[in-house]
């Protein structure tokens, strides 16, 4: 009996043993855990984009499969959908395959958070793209100056419309940082020379464009200027809005948004680049595997785009 009863004990040791070596490497947070900035992982890259039903992602992605392959890295892509909840489900899947690098445009800058500061606890690295992640510190951010673009954007409309026109706002979806930041570029002009009468969101989405243009037209026919957070949006208050002299204005210069201003149904765009924003990515992302010191933020240019 009395030799049962000390293998009993030596096992409940040995699991004990086991279950907290386990934790201490794969879940608990603190005592034993990977701190922050230490390397670690498989030396693969996740990117977690927002969706890829929209042409800018799309470009965004490809640019950073581009270089990726070139590189000769792995890079496992995977779309939220614009779905804040299925992005928090994709980043833990990516952190539960040992990624060294977490690259992330998010849906929404503060959903988003939790995940990504899970990832940094277990040594991860993030560089967030696009749209910053709010309340967590990344090893870098790689974005447009969006406050910078919707003001020249607002700056130009108001040359064409004329200061105190009626005006309307698209916005894109809320929480995220480049909704935050263009719509706070728009308000920096047209709050002074312009008549703001409705400002509503369609979540970067063409279709949801066209439907809330047309919502506000019935409420105000006398709009004389649109400025849309992204070109999707801008395109569809485009189809809204038909034969009606209207200026509008978006933002990304899509292939189809450049096409509407040649055609003279867009007034103007801002030109980012996203396909080189992916492709900084990718190489800072390499960086940081390689133990390089990186920049905290890496800003890519805009510039007005117009016929």
């Amino acid at each position: 009996m009395w030799i049962k009863k000390i293998a009993a004990v030596m096992l409940a040791a040995f699991v004990g043993f086991t279950m907290t070596g386990c934790n201490a490497i794969t879940i608990d947070g603190e005592e034993g855990s990977l701190t922050a900035g230490e390397s670690g992982g498989n030396g693969n890259i996740g990117f977690s984009v927002s969706t890829l039903n929209n042409p800018f992602f799309v470009t965004l992605s490809e640019g950073a499969e581009a270089k990726a392959e070139k590189e000769g890295v792995e890079l496992i892509v995977v779309d939220a959908g614009d779905d804040a909840a299925k992005q928090t489900s994709d980043i833990e899947d990516l952190i539960s395959r040992n990624i060294s690098v977490l690259i992330v445009n998010p849906v929404d800058s503060d959903a988003v958070a939790p995940a990504v500061q899970d990832a940094v606890s277990r040594g991860i690295k993030v560089i967030s793209v696009d749209r910053v992640v709010n309340g967590v510190e990344v090893d870098c951010a790689i974005a447009s100056d969006n406050v910078e673009g919707a003001r020249m954007a607002t700056e130009y409309m108001v040359s064409l419309v004329g200061e105190g026109a009626k005006t309307a706002e698209i916005e894109g979806v809320p929480g995220a940082s480049a909704t935050i930041d263009r719509g706070e570029g728009f308000h920096i002009v047209a709050d002074e020379k312009l008549d703001v009468v409705s400002s509503q969101t369609a979540n970067f989405s063409r279709s949801e464009g066209m439907t809330v243009m047309e919502n506000m037209l019935q409420a105000d026919s006398d709009i004389k200027g649109v400025f849309a957070h992204n070109d999707e949006m801008a395109l569809g208050a485009v189809e809204a809005i038909g034969n009606r002299d209207i200026v509008v204005v978006g933002f990304d210069a899509t292939d189809d948004a450049l096409t509407a201003i040649k055609e003279g149904r867009m007034a103007a765009t801002v030109a980012q680049k996203p396909d080189l924003m992916g492709e900084t990515a990718v190489d800072t992302a390499i960086k940081l595997i390689n133990g390089e010191t990186v920049e905290k933020e890496i800003p890519v240019e805009v510039e007005l785009i117009t016929k």
